[in-house]
């Protein structure tokens, strides 16, 4: 453990406490995650890539790093914060401890903070850029308010080009080929698609439709990943001509908003954003409520939905927002929800299973 810590946000608000993981000084988009499990998940989600996670249950490492849990190849948040790390873990699968992982990853993380409060403070005012600090030596609290005030939004930058795979990878099934655009997919929507029994080919978000089509795709799979789906207009651009070739196309977290601005939708950032296993939304065609897991900072904004030859699906039942999009001609939709369920309920899987039977019929048709 470090002895001392401190988070300053941008608002001048000052959280004190010890430190853990790697000693030094970050900043980021503080946001919060209400999940009660999964942190080994979210810490190696590449959708936290510049943000600096709260987690908002009390006790975080209490099962210790297993790497089979891996969202990624390795840690993607900037820095920690939790009520309490746990130096003593317990799980037959634990490989290590969660300050010894961070360590080596070099993130600093911070602890014995009111995660609640702080959680409380980032609804009210919003996520906003923070300042984490974590070493041997008390914090200079001015110097980190500057930091926080003068740090730069990540969402300013192409995230997803920080992320996403450098070369193609494919993983062998059974029948159908299904091309994966790596927006900094979570390796849990490339284990669930396998599971279905089909192909899985990977590729890097550059890849120009035209590319795409030559891997001779039966379906399309948009991952999720960081930051604002406008950064990435070559995407977005990929997606509209996928879908002139009348691939089927299946949109996830950010896959969803970059599949509704490829229809003419627009997209928003949210006020604090969706981040944990226990988000209700309900669906529009049969107004059954399913619980989710999710984590996004964008959503599509539902007045733009109008014209774009699309409808809204399924809608979050906490705040209104837009929770999934499918087009009403278009073998096309997307969830704002994560369906392959890697942590969180199993409520949603069934819609990888509806998008496997479109990539089933296009195969079929040779």
């Amino acid at each position: 453990m470090l002895p001392h810590a401190a988070l300053v946000l941008k608002d001048g608000t000052v959280w004190k406490g010890k430190g853990f993981g790697a000693p030094g000084t970050v900043t980021g988009e503080v946001v919060f995650n209400t999940g009660m499990t999964g942190y080994t998940q979210a810490v190696t989600d590449c959708s936290y890539k510049g943000q600096i996670l709260c987690q908002t249950y009390p006790l975080i490492g209490n099962y210790g790093i297993c790497s089979s849990e891996f969202e990624s190849d390795g840690p993607k948040i900037q820095g920690y914060a939790v009520y309490e790390a746990c130096s003593l873990p317990s799980h037959r699968t634990s490989e290590k401890g969660l300050a010894e992982w961070l360590a080596e990853a070099g993130i600093p993380g911070i602890q014995g903070i009111d995660t609640r409060e702080l959680t409380k403070n980032l609804r009210v005012s919003g996520t906003m850029m923070g300042a984490l600090y974590a070493g041997a030596d008390p914090p200079d609290i001015g110097e980190l308010a500057r930091m926080a005030a003068q740090a730069q939004d990540p969402n300013e930058r192409d995230l997803v080009a920080e992320v996403t795979i450098r070369e193609p990878m494919h993983y062998p099934g059974k029948k159908e080929n299904v091309v994966v655009i790596d927006c900094g997919a979570k390796l849990g929507i490339i284990s669930s698609l396998l599971e279905t029994g089909v192909s899985v080919t990977r590729v890097p978000a550059s890849f120009t439709a035209g590319r795409i089509m030559d891997l001779r795709p039966d379906g399309v799979v948009i991952s999720n990943g960081p930051g604002d789906p406008k950064k990435v207009q070559y995407v977005i651009d990929t997606v509209k001509a996928l879908m002139e070739h009348r691939v089927p196309v299946f949109g996830v977290c950010l896959g969803n908003q970059i599949l509704g601005l490829a229809l003419g939708c627009d997209t928003y950032k949210l006020k604090f954003g969706h981040r944990g296993q226990n988000h209700p939304v309900m669906e529009a065609s049969t107004g059954r409520c399913y619980i989710t897991s999710q984590n996004h900072g964008f959503a599509i904004d539902r007045g733009s939905i109008a014209g774009s030859g699309a409808r809204a699906t399924f809608t979050n039942i906490n705040d209104g927002t837009v929770e999934g999009i499918e087009h009403e001609r278009l073998s096309a939709f997307g969830v704002q929800f994560h369906p392959e369920v890697r942590p969180g309920p199993l409520d949603t899987k069934f819609l990888l299973d509806r998008f496997v039977k479109h990539v089933g019929r296009r195969h079929a048709k040779g």
